[in-house]
């Protein structure tokens, strides 16, 4: 028991925490099926990789700042027959991260956007790529104080760094020049070097209304878009489905009676 004490000691101070919590389990497995040395040091190993990527995992989940957490498994998207499930399962083997392409949501509020835009970063984080999530004002007015403190180059970085960069509710107001100027030198740096999943209620053609100007707005698009997936949503609210079902809003079969 000495012994074990010693080597349980030996390996936490090595860091191995997991490998000393398992320890007296696996050496009563190792008795109880007469194990090889390697199978037992396998089996202890195997403890310390799961566990040290679980941890990895759940530091990624914390620092993407994702506003919920909900998988492709959670979606209904019989509610939503205008999206191609194939092409979402094909975004899901993250192909676009490997090729720094970009993904865009467009659609009216409710239908999914956000959900399906952090169901591929929690794909993304479990395949141990990085994500961050931000909304679109956040961004803007974190990338406007760093301006005026004249320390943009250093705030950019923190956009530059995650592999997936989830940017939510581009259009709901319209920005001025230096605010379409700094979202202009997110995609422009991102380009070929970083993914971008981005959600937006409005059609491209009017995104010359949200920045402002044809120009920067073209210039953005041209960036966006040249290596990106466009998923166009056309379906009913998923907050006005549960309106209903809780007798919130009146279904069309009420409005009839």
């Amino acid at each position: 028991m000495l012994q074990i004490e010693t080597l349980r000691e030996h390996l936490i101070e090595l860091g191995l925490k997991e490998m000393a919590r398992t320890l007296d389990y696996r050496l009563q497995e190792a008795a109880d099926k007469d194990q090889t040395y390697f199978d037992f040091l396998n089996s202890l190993v195997e403890d310390e990789l799961s566990a040290q990527k679980d941890r990895a995992f759940k530091t990624r989940l914390r620092l993407a700042r994702l506003p919920f957490q909900k998988t492709l498994a959670d979606f209904d998207f019989a509610f939503q027959p205008s999206i191609d499930e194939r092409q979402i399962n094909e975004l899901a083997t993250l192909r676009f991260v490997h090729e720094a392409g970009n993904v865009v949501f467009l659609g009216p509020p409710g239908v999914g956007k956000t959900h399906l835009s952090v169901a591929l970063a929690m794909e993304a984080i479990a395949q141990g790529a990085t994500a961050y999530f931000v909304k679109t004002d956040e961004l803007i007015a974190d990338l406007k104080k760093a301006h005026e403190e004249n320390r943009l180059k250093k705030k950019m970085r923190k956009y530059m760094r995650p592999k997936v960069l989830l940017i939510d509710e581009i259009g709901y107001h319209p920005l001025d020049k230096l605010s379409a100027s700094l979202f202009f030198n997110i995609v422009s740096e991102r380009y070929e070097n970083g993914s971008i999943i981005l959600t937006s209620n409005k059609s491209f053609t009017e995104w010359a209304d949200i920045f402002s100007e044809s120009v920067i707005a073209t210039a953005i698009l041209d960036r966006l878009l040249h290596h990106a997936t466009i998923v166009n949503i056309r379906g009913p609210s998923y907050r006005m489905k549960n309106k209903k079902r809780s007798g919130l809003y009146p279904s069309k079969e009420d409005d009839k009676s």
